[in-house]
């Protein structure tokens, strides 16, 4: 199946249109800015998007260290989708770069400029499949000041001085860099190609895998990369610097796979010591977490980055430093001490493969979607080492980071990023989600039926939430309209009366919410919250002052007068 979903395609502007709506009525105090024309021109389905399909990118670029600029070119195949479309073919391309010529079938083709919009004029005799079209483009691409957070260029210096380049773009996207379709609902089904120049004292990493290197008679190269698998356009990056490879091949469970990495000449002790040790771990847990890995044919790869990383599909950026823990430093944000047991950002990184890339959000509003996941890895990877509870701790842990600042899900339409909670209240709901289903043989099956079922593909929100609640038998709709469309954190009011019974209802949230809830009363004693009063008589041996509820559960408790 194309990553693309018809279901996407023909409802997507009915969606947005809806959810705009719902999330500015449930961001209670929160002040939403006013979208920009270029906000919905680059966000949105336009008309001048919907009537092609990217089928493949063929990139070339010549990175310029001393200048800062870019040379390049994009051949993008794509297939006619509705004969009755715009005579305009919209292309994204962020000033100051500039589109300098285009062509197809050898013939110039006009076209106009909207800032970071490009339209281009084409024939109206375009057939239903494999049609392309070249784009030269050059200049000075926006640089990234504070990346992978800001997006763009990063012209950078490896520790003995040495040039070292590299691109990380999610949140503004591919078109920072190159011209293409800047949507995450359409990637190339075929993959892409990318072709990189580069002095010959250096290497150029892409994604993919390598299919040759070809000396040049001015002193470069050009390294050649391939990837097979549907990609999307922020996954597309590379790495220019010093580079060695050390590869090994890895018995998965989809049968032997390439796992290579590229390292900074002076760093191949810390990789073979740390990073490959850390991988094999990370790859055996997420593969019985989440089912094989998404993306065999092109292989794993993971490579040294000037910044902390990135999910570039089949090619990782790592920036972690070489230390187990939850930041670069080797701390342990969760203070428990078992966010030392792994190296962070190689297990999130590694879990974007299958959630960020294998599935992908198709709005970054529902981002939520890849972080929360990936954060949830890093809780499943440490209990696979440590044990259950060591994960439930963890977990319990990071909801003190949880800022509510707004709600997770942004609005659709504006390639607008919702609140940075995407990460760890994401990963909460998926979290009491697993606690709720409480049992790991079925929530297991329902991780690796979602890579199944939506194997290469886009998704929204509603098709994650719907999918979760049909194959748990659980309908989770109270508990993803609170947390992921509201800031309200839930309050769980109780008290003890005379009789020894326990009052207990919900407050500040929404109507429907009814999330059931474990206690310290016995062990494995559930209770089942609303909004109304309920009580239960087991509370004789319980104090106001004791009464607690599960480590696992993010809400917040108060006593009532």
């Amino acid at each position: 199946m194309p990553k693309k979903s018809i279901f996407i395609k023909k409802t997507y502007f009915f969606l947005i249109l809806n959810l705009i709506f719902n999330s500015a009525q449930a961001q209670k105090n929160v002040t939403l800015n006013i979208p920009t024309k270029q906000d919905t021109l680059n966000g949105s389905i336009t008309p001048e998007r919907i009537w092609w399909d990217i089928q493949h990118y063929a990139l070339s670029i010549i990175p310029d260290y001393t200048n800062k600029t870019i040379t390049g070119k994009n051949i993008i195949e794509y297939n006619v989708t509705n004969k009755k479309h715009s005579d305009l073919m919209q292309i994204d391309l962020v000033s100051p770069l500039k589109i300098d010529s285009v062509f197809q079938k050898d013939k110039k083709v006009d076209f106009t400029q909207n800032q970071n919009i490009w339209y281009l004029k084409l024939p109206q005799n375009q057939t239903s499949k494999k049609n392309k079209i070249t784009i030269y483009y050059s200049g000075k691409p926006t640089e990234s000041i504070k990346p992978p957070w800001d997006g763009g260029l990063v012209w950078a210096k490896d520790s003995l001085n040495r040039p070292w380049i590299s691109v990380a773009c999610q949140y503004k996207g591919a078109s920072l860099w190159y011209p293409c379709k800047n949507t995450m609902y359409d990637e190339p089904d075929n993959g892409a190609s990318i072709a990189i120049t580069v002095p010959d004292s250096l290497m150029a990493i892409s994604n993919g895998r390598l299919k040759n290197n070809v000396k040049n008679p001015d002193n470069t190269q050009t390294y050649n990369w391939e990837v097979k698998n549907p990609i999307n356009h922020y996954g597309i990056s590379f790495y220019i610097g010093n580079y060695i490879n050390i590869s090994q091949v890895y018995k998965g469970k989809k049968g032997k796979l390439s796992m290579d990495y590229w390292v900074l000449d002076y760093n191949r002790s810390k990789a073979e010591k740390h990073m490959i040790p850390e991988a094999n771990n990370t790859m055996k847990s997420l593969e019985h977490w989440f089912g094989p890995y998404p993306f065999y044919k092109d292989g794993f790869k993971m490579a040294d980055a000037p910044y902390i990383g990135m999910e570039h599909q089949s090619g990782l950026a790592y920036g972690g430093g070489y230390k187990k823990g939850t930041n670069k430093k080797g701390g342990d944000i969760s203070n428990t001490g078992w966010g030392k047991k792994t190296d962070k950002i190689v297990v999130h990184e590694m879990a974007h493969e299958w959630f960020g890339n294998n599935i992908t959000a198709a709005d970054i509003a529902d981002r939520w979607i890849q972080e929360g996941f990936a954060g949830l890895a890093e809780e499943l990877v440490i209990a696979d080492i440590s044990g259950k509870q060591a994960g439930n701790e963890f977990m319990a842990g990071r909801f003190r980071t949880i800022e509510n600042d707004k709600p997770i899900i942004a609005r659709y339409g504006i390639n607008e990023d919702g609140s940075q909670d995407n990460y760890i209240k994401g990963w909460a709901i998926l979290h009491m989600i697993k606690s709720i289903i409480n049992d790991d043989s079925k929530f297991t099956e329902i991780l690796q039926g979602l890579n199944r079922n939506f194997y290469h593909k886009v998704v929204t929100t509603n098709q994650i939430e719907n999918y979760i609640s049909l194959n748990s038998k659980i309908d989770f709709k109270y508990l993803f309209d609170q947390y992921l469309r509201t800031n309200l954190i839930p309050v769980l009011e109780y008290k003890i009366n005379s009789r020894n019974e326990l009052l207990y209802r919900y407050t500040n949230c929404n109507d429907n919410f009814s999330m059931p809830i474990k206690t310290n009363f016995t062990k494995d004693i559930w209770i089942y919250p609303t909004i109304n009063w309920k009580s239960t008589n087991i509370a004789k041996s319980i104090g106001e002052e004791k009464f607690k509820i599960d480590i696992n559960f993010y809400l917040n408790t108060k006593k009532a007068e």
